[in-house]
């Protein structure tokens, strides 16, 4: 719990009743490898923070392959926001890469907080502000980069994640085929 409230502070002020409060909203989860969080044509009712552990976010394509968009790690939150937002069914998956323990938040639970806590809402904002940065700037460099440089950029910017997540799911990501990805491998 002390990594969320750490995470929360970076972005707002705090006093001790208001993170009681969000202690008290939060609720464990832990997800087994392969579990999903939340899936495609669901509409998604709870946002998790990853204490420990990496999901991942996937959709199928018209082909009916799997495509991972993104990872998400430690000390990251992890919802589709524009179908959280709009109480709407997502498109995609949320799917534990590794063993995960998430803090739950209930869509109940952040309208309380954000009713209750005066900052929560700024807090939020500036969260979903920078996550939605580093989300484009995940995915927009890679789309004129080869496939050798796609991983190595990957391996640059993500070196946390690189031995942690399975070979198809980082091939998914990169765009390119497994065997590909196993050839790039083995000529670095």
């Amino acid at each position: 719990m002390d990594k969320l409230i750490n995470y929360l502070l970076e972005f707002g002020q705090l006093n001790q009743q208001q993170i009681e409060l969000i202690k008290r909203k939060a609720r464990v989860l832990e997800l087994k490898k392969g579990d999903y969080f939340s899936e495609a044509g669901k509409t998604p009712k709870q946002v998790a923070f990853i204490e420990e552990g990496i999901l991942r976010v996937c959709y199928y394509n018209s082909e009916g392959d799997e495509i991972t968009k993104y990872f998400v790690d430690e000390n990251n939150f992890a919802v589709d926001i524009n179908s959280f937002n709009q109480k709407i069914p997502s498109s995609e998956y949320v799917q534990a890469v590794t063993d995960c323990m998430l803090l739950v938040f209930s869509t109940e639970s952040l309208n309380d907080l954000s009713a209750t806590v005066i900052q929560w809402d700024g807090i939020i904002n500036k969260i979903t502000e920078k996550a939605l940065v580093e989300k484009v700037n995940k995915l927009s460099p890679m789309l004129a980069e080869d496939a050798k440089t796609r991983y190595l950029s990957f391996l640059e910017k993500f070196p946390n994640l690189a031995n942690r997540i399975p070979l198809s799911y980082l091939a998914s990501y990169l765009g390119i085929t497994q065997s590909s990805l196993s050839r790039i491998r083995k000529s670095i």
